[in-house]
């Protein structure tokens, strides 16, 4: 538990130094940030009931105090563009994209633990050298390309799956309590829903997830590889252990730390990634409103994004790290 304590200790410790980062957002920007907080448009009056508001004539530190306390009770501002809470537009955009990079991860976490254990066994071999190439492939097809080819052929040619949105509109009523459509139609027993919520979700999904499991293919199998050299895997295998029971109770359990923590981070990253993926398969997300409050300058919305996405940033990778420590016996014993 020590090793847990400390994990969560330095994440708190990561989470004020992102809460001094976009402060510093917000208030060292170029001109008058109660200008660019105000909008283009402000007038004299505006301007001066941003900066009071803002507390821009109190001292740095009691700004940043104000700040702090601000976003601890969700206040992030009011948008200008879209007149509401930032919060309230970010409870709105969130759940679209993180069902969106949770399905990402799922292909991705499916195909690269398997793949890149199976390439560690055999590296060397035909096998190996034909996931490699195709790998290497995958890293450098650009996603807003990939995007492209696959709505207007899976969709578009061969009608496999829809072309774009969230829901069919058939389905365009449909209301849920969280704003998590696969979870809230589960838990309305709409399967309907469910289903046509999936089927919409696989190409943006597949075109986000592409290029990290192309690099989490190549981090498992490099970590893996280690380990199939290792004095306990030729005893395990002297002893007549099975190489499935081989590779799924000894190796992946040894060697999964570097992949894992490298999956943790890749949760963040796809989240800032979403952009071109929202914008091409038209998806509602936090990406394409990020891209909203950057063209319009709207300093609070675009603050409020980065803190949020390095807040899912730091509880990815928390997860990650505890994950690890429950799955891997070295750790477990030296805690």
């Amino acid at each position: 538990m020590r090793y847990v304590a400390e994990r969560i200790l330095f994440s708190i410790l990561s989470l004020c130094v992102l809460l001094f980062i976009t402060f510093l957002l917000s208030h060292v920007v170029a001109g008058d940030p109660a200008i660019v907080a105000a909008g283009p448009n402000a007038g004299a009056d505006k301007i001066a009931a941003v900066r009071l508001e803002m507390g821009l004539d109190q001292p740095m530190l009691v700004q940043f105090w104000r700040y702090c306390a601000a976003v601890f009770q969700g206040d992030f501002g009011t948008s200008w563009f879209t007149r509401q809470p930032i919060a309230n537009d970010l409870v709105r955009e969130l759940p679209p994209s993180l069902e969106l990079v949770f399905i990402a991860m799922l292909i991705n976490l499916s195909i690269s633990l398997p793949l890149g254990l199976l390439t560690a066994r055999y590296a060397g071999s035909r096998f190996d050298d034909l996931v490699r190439l195709l790998v290497l492939a995958g890293a450098g097809l650009p996603v807003f390309w990939l995007a492209i080819i696959l709505q207007q052929v899976v969709a578009g040619d061969w009608q496999l799956l829809p072309t774009a949105g969230r829901l069919g509109f058939e389905n365009r009523e449909f209301v849920g309590a969280t704003g998590f459509t696969l979870f809230d139609s589960l838990a309305q027993g709409r399967l309907d829903v469910f289903a046509d919520a999936l089927a919409h979700l696989v190409l943006p999904a597949f075109a986000l997830s592409l290029l990290f499991t192309a690099v989490g293919v190549r981090i498992t199998r490099t970590a893996m590889i280690s380990e199939f050299r290792k004095d306990y895997v030729v005893l395990a295998r002297a002893k007549g252990a099975s190489e499935g029971r081989i590779m799924a109770r000894h190796v992946f359990a040894n060697g999964a730390t570097p992949a894992l923590t490298v999956f943790g981070m890749q949760f963040g990253w796809m989240l800032g990634a979403t952009v071109l993926v929202e914008e091409i398969f038209g998806r509602p997300g936090i990406g394409r409103y990020a891209v909203k409050a950057v063209t319009q300058s709207d300093i609070h919305a675009v603050v409020a994004v980065v803190f949020v996405v390095g807040l899912v940033f730091l509880l990815a990778n928390l997860v990650v790290d505890v994950t690890l420590f429950l799955i891997n016996p070295r750790r477990r014993v030296k805690a």
